[in-house]
């Protein structure tokens, strides 16, 4: 099984999602209607040199939010072509496994594949593991043959590595570990044991939070702290005068005190509540969609407003209609580990932020962030910064902003797997010239050394 799926929304909820949600027969890939003839080569288009291929394999759908796996890997199709691998949420109606694919409109080199599983299968997860992998092998040996040959696999669920680890004759083993997901609401019991096996298969290892690296890095030696980016181009329209205020929101009465995001366990209800009763006449705006908590259970006041999920692409329109931006997350332990990529989003559009004491808010944003440790001070906290904005503030934030796009990481983060595709090729080296010395009788393991790793080739 998978790591919470989410399915991607229906045209109702988002009118952008493109997402195709007719099933397939059993044991049979399918073409999307809507999507037209591939050509030979996807990904001709592209300029540069096209390298290794990748495949990923998501707790996240890509036309869910979009967040830390579809910045990192858009950016990684400009050079090299990708399968995304998503498991949508489990249909009560299906009766056998299928997948469909498609390519995601703006994004030549990405092709999408999409496995879904019938719910009264669900529980059982080796056979979820052997569909799983019976499914991409078949799509990798029909539509897509020759393309995807020794690919890196990139990994975000956990839950996927028994299925697809050493199966696909993969160059390289990456996990992106973007949360603590043993920590969230309906985790599966497994997730911790798959991690570890993640964690002992992968060549390189990438944390979204400090606190994740501090972790992490326990158990591996090739692991990297790589926090948030932000597509400055994108969020600094907010402070662009062409710029138009969505109606829902420029009908409010001001000031508007604003959230984007997930809904769901992070959130600290309570506090959103006491901040709309302190202030009747503020409008508390939250976007986003509700996950793994009951809509009817979200706090009601009429200054408090539950928009749902909007398009990423309008979210710098709705900034431009906050006069703050919240970040009022719970204390609890879905929230220990996070790092939170709106902070810098948030600091592109030139908004002050008030946030509640996440650890790596506060270690890594403190200089931008009023970070709020009781209800009390949150709300005294906004109440200052709409009488009395810290110009300064905003400054550093801008300045931030500009410091951490998601362009430069993800060069960084090629430069790490170029290291470890070099370091592996290396080992084969040597591996194959102390075959060949051991044949011939002519090598010695140096005493004390008991692996290969450990030692250099020795001459008798």
């Amino acid at each position: 099984m998978s790591y919470a799926p989410i399915a991607p929304l229906t045209p109702t909820d988002n009118q952008n999602c493109t997402c195709d949600h007719a099933l397939t027969l059993p044991k049979r890939l399918s073409r999307s209607s809507a999507q037209p003839r591939r050509r030979k080569s996807p990904g001709s288009s592209t300029a540069g040199k096209r390298e290794y291929p990748i495949i990923v394999h998501s707790h996240l759908c890509w036309d869910w939010v979009w967040q830390r796996p579809q910045q990192f890997i858009s950016r990684l199709s400009r050079r090299h072509r990708v399968l995304f691998v998503e498991t949508l949420k489990p249909d009560p109606e299906l009766a056998a496994a299928a997948a469909r694919f498609r390519q995601p409109h703006g994004f030549p080199n990405i092709t999408l594949l999409s496995l879904q599983f019938p719910a009264w299968r669900w529980s059982d997860g080796a056979f979820i593991d052997a569909e799983r992998r019976r499914l991409v092998r078949e799509f990798l040996a029909g539509p897509c043959a020759g393309q995807f040959d020794k690919p890196v696999q990139w990994f975000y669920d956990p839950m996927a590595v028994t299925a697809f680890g050493g199966h696909l004759e993969e160059v390289l083993t990456v996990y992106d570990c973007m949360d603590e997901l043993s920590k969230f609401a309906g985790a599966p019991l497994e997730i911790a044991e798959r991690e570890a096996e993640l964690l002992a298969r992968a060549d390189v290892v990438f944390t979204g939070g400090r606190r994740l690296f501090e972790a992490k890095s326990q158990y591996h030696h090739n692991c990297h702290f790589y926090g948030c980016g932000v597509d400055v181009e994108h969020f600094s329209s907010a402070r662009a005068a062409a710029t138009a205020v969505p109606a829902d929101v420029a009908a409010l009465p001001g000031p508007v005190l604003g959230y984007f995001g997930v809904i769901d366990e992070r959130l600290d209800y309570e506090l959103l509540a006491r901040l709309a009763e302190a202030h009747p006449d503020w409008s508390v705006v939250m976007l986003g969609p509700v996950l793994k908590v009951e809509a009817k259970a979200l706090p009601r006041r009429p200054n408090l407003h539950w928009l749902g999920l909007r398009p990423y692409a309008e979210l710098p329109a709705f900034c431009k209609g906050f006069d703050l931006a919240l970040m009022p997350f719970a204390l609890n332990e879905a929230t220990e580990f996070i790092n939170p990529t709106k902070a810098l989003e948030y600091m592109a559009t030139g908004l002050q932020i008030i946030s509640t004491p996440v650890p790596d808010v506060v270690r890594n944003f403190g200089s931008v962030v009023k970070v709020a440790r009781s209800a009390e001070s949150f709300i005294s906290h906004c109440e200052q910064a709409l009488a009395e904005p810290d110009y300064g503030a905003i400054q550093r934030g801008l300045q931030m902003a500009s410091e951490n796009s998601w362009d430069a990481t993800v060069e960084e983060l090629e430069a790490h797997l170029r290291n470890a595709l070099l370091a592996r090729k290396r080992f084969r080296e040597l591996a194959q010239d102390y075959g060949r010395r051991r044949r011939d009788g002519k090598t010695r393991l140096v005493p004390g050394r008991r692996s290969l790793r450990e030692n250099s080739t020795v001459a008798a």
